[in-house]
C-alpha cells in the first residue's frame, strides 16, 4: 500500500488530530508559551544589515520571519546564492522543512514527542487510507507487547512464515518519535518487497524508551530484545536486514557492535544485512555544523544526546557513540554478513559522520555500499515519501533500499 503524496488537507487533517492532544498531555501554561512564540514565529530584532550580506541561519528578519524569510530566500535571492535544498525544493516543500527547522530547534522535546505519538500519528494514517478509498490495510499488522518487547509487526500474509525480515528503529533525537509515525514509510517498504519478488515480507518497527524516561543503555537493550524477537520469526539470522534513521540508525550500529561481543551465543547471529539511513554516529560531535538545508540543528542534538548519555555513561563509548569506534577488527565482527548500504543526504548535518564511519568500514577491508542523495537533507527516504509529487521520486529511497537488499539476498520460497 503506497498512497499519495501529502496534500494540504491532509495538514489540516494533522493539526485537527494534534490540538485535543497537545491539550490533553501538555501543560496549558506552557502550550501557551510556546504557541506565543510560534505564532507567526514572531522576531523583533531590527534589521541591521542588507539583505544581500545577511546569513539566513543566524540573522532574524524583522517581525514576521518564517514567511519574510520564505519570500526572500525562494524568490528574491538569485538561484546560485540560494540553499542546495531551496534550489530544487517545490513552495510546500520549502514551507514544511521551514517549520520542522523552527520547530526542532524552538519547541521542547515533550511537546514535539505528541506531534508524533500514536493518539496523532495513527488517525491521520487512516484518514489518509479513507481519503485513498481504503477502510483496512491490505498489509496485516499488529502491535507487539510482550517479554518486554514493544513494536509494530508488519507482514503480507500473517498464516505463512516471512522469507526476509526487515527490523527498523525510529529516528527522533531519542527524544520524541514513534513507529506509529513511520507507519505509511513501513508499508510502502513492505510493498515495495513483495513487488520486488519476496514471497512473504515482514517488518518489525521497535518501539524503545525515549528519553528522559530512561537513558543508555536501556535503549540498546531494548532494541537486542527486538532483534531477538526478529529472530524468533525469521528463517535463519542472513534473511533479516536491520535499519533504522538519525537516532534509530544509531541503534542498529550499536546493536550489531553490541552482538559481535556477545558472549551469549549471539555472535552467530547477525543479520544478512544493514542499512542505516542518515545515522547519527557520534552522539557528541564538536564538529557539527548546522547547515542552510537541513533542518536539524546543533545545538538542539547536543541537548537530546546528552540526555541519552546520561550520567553514567562516556560519549566516547563505541555502544554510545559508534561512529567512535576505530577498531577495524571489531567492525569487521560486527559487520552483517551479506553487506551495508549507508543512505544519507549531502546537505544534512550527519553526513560528514556518515562518510567518515564509511571511510572506517572500508579502511577494515568491509564492502560498503553508499547513496548520498545530493542536495537533500536528514532522513530524505522518509522525507521524499510524505513530501515528493511524482511516485518515482517519493519511492526513490526506498526502491534504491530495495534493489540493494534483492541484489544481496534472494527471496525465499513460499514458507
Amino acid at each position: 500500500m503506497i498512497l499519495s503524496q501529502i496534500a494540504w488537507i491532509d495538514c489540516l487533517a494533522f493539526l485537527l488530530f494534534l490540538a485535543p492532544q497537545l491539550l490533553l498531555h501538555v501543560n496549558t501554561i506552557e502550550l501557551a508559551i510556546c504557541a506565543c512564540k510560534a505564532i507567526p514565529h514572531l522576531r523583533t530584532t531590527p534589521l541591521q544589515t542588507p539583505l544581500t550580506h545577511r546569513n539566513p541561519l543566524t540573522t532574524p528578519l524583522p517581525v514576521i520571519t518564517l514567511p519574510t524569510r520564505l519570500i526572500h530566500e525562494r524568490y528574491l535571492t538569485p538561484r546560485a546564492h540560494q540553499s542546495p535544498f531551496v534550489q530544487h525544493a517545490t513552495l510546500f516543500q520549502d514551507l514544511v522543512i521551514r517549520c520542522v527547522r523552527y520547530a526542532f530547534t524552538s519547541i521542547p522535546a515533550p511537546i514535539g514527542a505528541v506531534f508524533f505519538s500514536r493518539p496523532v500519528a495513527l488517525p491521520f494514517l487512516r484518514f489518509r487510507m479513507l481519503r485513498h478509498g481504503f477502510l483496512h490495510s491490505p498489509i496485516y499488522w499488529r502491535a507487539i507487547n510482550r517479554k518486554g518487547v514493544q513494536g509494530l509487526f508488519l507482514i503480507h500474509d500473517e498464516t505463512r512464515r516471512p522469507d526476509v525480515v526487515v527490523y527498523y528503529c525510529h529516528g527522533g533525537g531519542f527524544s520524541m518519535g514513534s513507529s506509529y509515525f513511520y507507519l505509511e514509510f513501513l508499508f510502502a517498504w513492505v510493498s515495495l518487497l513483495k513487488d520486488a519478488g519476496y514471497a512473504n515480507p515482514a517488518l518489525f518497527a521497535l518501539e524503545y524508551t525515549l528519553v528522559p524516561e530512561a537513558t543508555y543503555p536501556t535503549q540498546l537493550q531494548e532494541a537486542l530484545k527486538g532483534y531477538k524477537y526478529c529472530l524468533s520469526i525469521a528463517e535463519d539470522p542472513s534473511r533479516i536486514c536491520v535499519s533504522g534513521d538519525s537516532a534509530g540508525a544509531t541503534l542498529v550500529l550499536s546493536l550489531l557492535l553490541c552482538l559481535s561481543n556477545y558472549a551469549g551465543g549471539m555472535r552467530d547471529k547477525l543479520p544478512g544485512l544493514a542499512i542505516p539511513i542518515s545515522p547519527w554516529a557520534v552522539i557528541l560531535n564538536p564538529d557539527h555544523r548546522n547547515t542552510a538545508s537541513d533542518y536539524l540543528d546543533k545545538d538542539s542534538l547536543h541537548l537530546y544526546g546528552s540526555q541519552y548519555i546520561g550520567t553514567k555513561a562516556r560519549s566516547d563509548d563505541p555502544l554510545v557513540s559508534p561512529g567512535s569506534c576505530k577498531d577495524l577488527a571489531w567492525w569487521r565482527r560486527a559487520s552483517p554478513t551479506l553487506g551495508w548500504f549507508f543512505v544519507y543526504g549531502a546537505e544534512e548535518v550527519f553526513a560528514p559522520d556518515a562518510k567518515e564511519l564509511v571511510a572506517v568500514l572500508k579502511k577494515g577491508g568491509i564492502p560498503v555500499e553508499v547513496l548520498e542523495e545530493k542536495g537533500w537533507i536528514h532522513a530524505w527516504p522518509v522525507v521524499k515519501l510524505f513530501l515528493c509529487n511524482g511516485q518515482e521520486e517519493r519511492q526513490s529511497g526506498l526502491r534504491a533500499m530495495v534493489q540493494f537488499m534483492r541484489e544481496r539476498l534472494e527471496p525465499g520460497k513460499d514458507i
